[in-house]
C-alpha cells in the first residue's frame, strides 16, 4: 500500500466521524497533496455509511443517547440535538438535507430527519446528495486557494 492509498483510506475512516464528516477530510487530504477527486470520492464514502447508520437507526440511537445522558444525570435531550429539531422545524427535510452539514453535521441531520418522520431512505438519499455536493465544492475552494493563493500543498505535490 502507497502513501497515497494510506492517505484516502484515512480520508475515508476520517469522514465517517461525526464532526470531521467529509466537507472537513477533502480540504484537508486535498492540502496533503492527495488526488482531489479520490480524496472527495473517499471521504464521501465514509460519510455516506454513517449516514445510512444515523438514518436507520436513528430511533435506536436516539433512544440509547436518551438513556446513557438520563443515566449520567443530564437533560435528556442535548443542545446539538435541540439544535438539529429546531433546524428541522425550521427548514423541513431539504433545508436540513442542504444546510445540515454545516450546522450540525450530516448524521445528526439524518437522526433529526428520521426523528421527525421523514423516511429513512429519503433521508440518506437528500442528506448524502448535498453532503457530496457541499464535499464538491469545498474541493474546488481548496484548489482555487492551493493554486491561486499561493499556499502550498503539505507534501509540496502542488500541480
Amino acid at each position: 500500500m502507497n502513501l497515497e492509498q494510506l492517505g484516502l483510506f484515512g480520508v475515508f475512516l476520517a469522514g465517517a466521524i461525526p464532526w470531521f464528516e467529509a466537507i472537513g477530510v477533502v480540504p484537508a487530504g486535498i492540502i496533503f497533496g492527495l488526488n482531489p477527486t479520490l480524496t472527495v470520492i473517499a471521504a464521501a464514502a465514509g460519510n455516506l455509511i454513517t449516514i445510512a447508520v444515523f438514518a436507520y437507526g436513528g430511533a435506536k440511537i436516539r433512544a440509547w443517547v436518551v438513556k446513557r445522558r438520563e443515566e449520567k444525570g443530564k437533560q435528556p435531550k442535548s443542545d446539538r440535538w435541540t439544535k438539529a429539531q429546531k433546524a428541522f422545524d425550521k427548514y423541513g427535510i431539504y433545508g436540513m438535507a442542504l444546510l445540515g452539514p454545516l450546522i450540525i453535521g450530516t448524521q445528526f441531520a439524518a437522526a433529526a430527519s428520521v426523528a421527525a418522520g421523514v423516511k429513512p431512505a429519503k433521508v440518506t438519499l437528500l442528506v448524502s446528495t448535498a453532503m457530496v455536493l457541499w464535499a464538491i465544492a469545498f474541493a474546488f475552494l481548496t484548489l482555487w486557494l492551493v493554486e491561486f493563493g499561493g499556499f502550498d500543498t503539505w507534501l509540496g505535490q502542488n500541480d
